[in-house]
């Protein structure tokens, strides 16, 4: 894998991932520039979050409603990138980016993890996006995600992208969307076989799965999320290679 990714192989390991930049309650708002400034400037890697918009970019945000960090009614998917990234997030003079913009600040100063949002029947066209933008970032990347079917369309049309399978247990109400044995399938880890990533990104309670055990020990790295405090990071690191944190100095 080091021959193949080079620089963003190593970047997997070290340093620990900033979730959706290094921001705080009283500082820079989650994925805005600001917040991925400041990652760089504290030497960590960035994980970011990208949505298309409804003419078709991809633009910086978590949530498919821009409510909790705009006020504005909608969802991401409802407008252009003309009117999204004007808006403002959280009383702040930050405004959403776009990927491109967000790469462009980064350049080549950390490793950045560009989590696809999309739902299951929903790929191709996001994914397409963000692979031009990465066309013109030289910078180290990877995509990560939780729809396996976005990892094989990498995996089909562009395998020299680094891909990184999200999982978790599934078992709580942000799974209530998938059929309930797709959950058990996915708990189970069985949708690896679908996605084919080069690593996993796994929530803390996967770690000791024995599936991840076993998926680990024969060479596929574990990222750990999202790890909120020195005592969880001590705890855990036994179990995984790398973590995405948010709240304290990782």
């Amino acid at each position: 894998m080091k021959a193949l990714f080079g620089e963003a192989w190593d970047l997997l390991f070290h340093p620990p991932i900033a979730h959706r930049g290094l921001w705080s309650p009283a500082g820079p708002p989650e994925n805005s520039l600001a917040a991925f400034q400041a990652a760089c400037a504290a030497g960590y890697g960035i994980e970011l979050d990208v949505q298309r918009t409804a003419d078709g970019e991809a633009v910086v945000f978590h949530d498919a409603t821009l409510e909790r960090m705009t006020g504005a009614p909608g969802r991401v998917s409802d407008h252009a990138a003309a009117d999204i990234t004007r808006m403002r997030l959280k009383g702040t003079d930050e405004t959403i980016p776009t990927l491109a913009d967000a790469l462009t600040l980064v350049g080549h100063r950390a490793m950045v993890h560009i989590e696809i949002k999309i739902p299951l029947g929903e790929v191709g066209p996001l994914e397409r996006r963000v692979h031009e933008v990465l066309i013109d970032h030289s910078g180290p990347t990877c995509v990560i995600g939780f729809n396996p079917y976005s990892h094989a369309w990498f995996a089909d049309h562009h395998p020299r992208v680094l891909r990184g399978l999200d999982s978790y247990s599934y078992a709580g109400p942000d799974a209530r969307h998938l059929a309930p044995e797709i959950r058990k399938k996915y708990a189970r880890l069985e949708h690896v076989s679908i996605a084919k990533p080069h690593f996993l990104a796994l929530s803390i309670d996967m770690l000791s799965h024995p599936r991840a055990v076993a998926l680990r020990h024969d060479g596929m790295p574990v990222v750990a999320w999202t790890v909120r405090d020195p005592l969880q990071a001590q705890a855990i690191k036994a179990n995984c290679d790398n973590l995405i944190f948010e709240g304290f100095a990782a």
